[in-house]
């Protein structure tokens, strides 16, 4: 028998002498049941926030078109809330569909794209309340009217905050998709020029 048999039977031996851990089996199962009521709880405040937005639009319009009457900073308020449901509910949907692209860039070094994701997460919410602090308005715009209800120059305001800030989300998540794979590809070139260095000096 050669030495590496020798060795395979030893390594495979100290497996047979491992035993299962009795909890196995519950934890999994919990860890499943876990994973399930997070998808529960995302697909729900995703199908409310949903409603929430199409309420909020259907009641302007209405509004718009004569139904009711509405004063300027209550549609302000509605475009507000719509914001942080958008920010609220898209944040986690890049989130999870992001993950494994960025796994697959930075499979080298996981911790790296582990660190990234946060720090993109830190970044995406910062824009977001960033961009209604700066759009929002404390006081009615003179080009809107003068008597104080919404008016489709008000209507066309609001509407340019949630376009643009989509678009802004957009654009920046589509230049993160060009720039990642070559920051990655530098993260690898570092790491394995750092590795070479160190056999080097070992050798020496």
């Amino acid at each position: 028998m050669t030495t590496l048999e020798h060795q395979l039977r030893d390594a495979f031996g100290r497996f047979d002498a491992v035993d299962q851990a009795p909890d196995l089996l519950d934890r999994i199962e919990r860890a499943v049941e876990a994973d399930e009521r997070r998808r529960l709880v995302l697909r729900r405040a995703m199908a409310a926030g949903s409603l929430a937005i199409v309420i909020a639009v259907g009641l302007t319009l209405w509004t718009l078109q004569g139904g009711m009457e509405m004063d300027w900073w209550i549609l302000e308020l509605i475009t507000t809330a719509v914001l942080f449901a958008i920010a609220l509910l898209l944040g986690p949907f890049i989130r999870r569909y992001g993950k494994s692209y960025v796994a697959d860039v930075f499979r080298a070094n996981p911790r790296t794209g582990k660190s990234f994701i946060v720090l993109s997460d830190v970044a995406y919410y910062l824009i977001f309340v960033a961009y209604i602090l700066l759009t929002a308005r404390f006081e009615q715009s003179t080009a809107w009217g003068i008597f104080g209800e919404v008016r489709a120059a008000q209507m066309q305001h609001e509407a340019a905050r949630i376009g643009g800030i989509l678009a802004i989300i957009g654009v920046l998540h589509s230049l993160n998709l060009i720039v990642l794979p070559i920051v990655g590809r530098l993260f690898t070139l570092n790491l394995r020029l750092d590795h070479e260095t160190l056999k080097e000096g070992d050798r020496d």
